[in-house]
């Protein structure tokens, strides 16, 4: 979240911007793999994720949503689209723990509320998810905060 939040901020969504961001902050070794795959998919499939972001929350443009939020449910809308082995609770409570370490007093309600509109849509047919392979990692995703 902090590597698109960074790039959000700048306005500098590219393979420079994260390979520079990487140079400053770079993830463990043994979560790189994920977080390259994380970060570069929705660097891939931004527009995509942000026009559902914006159909599936009530009258918010992705520019006017606080940056970490925006930024979270990037993330989130990712793994519930392209990342099929891990399951949409756990996508949307990480989602929703992040805001509300990360956000305002309102972010994993606002969170919540969205995701679960996009799952709701995917069991519903009307999102399409396509999963894409994960890269070797020495622990599952959901085990990487402690879960």
């Amino acid at each position: 979240m902090q590597a698109l939040f960074s790039m959000d901020m700048n306005n500098a969504f590219s393979a420079e911007a994260l390979t520079d961001y990487c140079r400053c902050f770079a993830p463990a070794k043994r979560y790189q793999a994920f977080f390259e795959h994380l970060v570069q998919g929705v660097l891939d499939h931004r527009m995509d994720i942000d026009a559902i972001v914006e159909r599936y929350s009530s009258n918010w443009k992705i520019r006017r949503m606080a940056c970490v939020d925006r930024n979270i449910l990037r993330i989130a809308v990712f793994e519930l689209l392209y990342c099929a082995d891990i399951p949409a609770k756990v996508s949307i409570n990480e989602a929703i723990d992040i805001g509300k370490r990360f956000g305002s007093p309102e972010s994993g309600a606002f969170i919540n509320g969205i995701l679960d509109s996009v799952r709701k849509g995917i069991e519903a047919g009307e999102l399409q998810p396509v999963s894409l392979p994960m890269p070797a990692m020495e622990e599952k995703p959901e085990e990487i905060n402690g879960d």
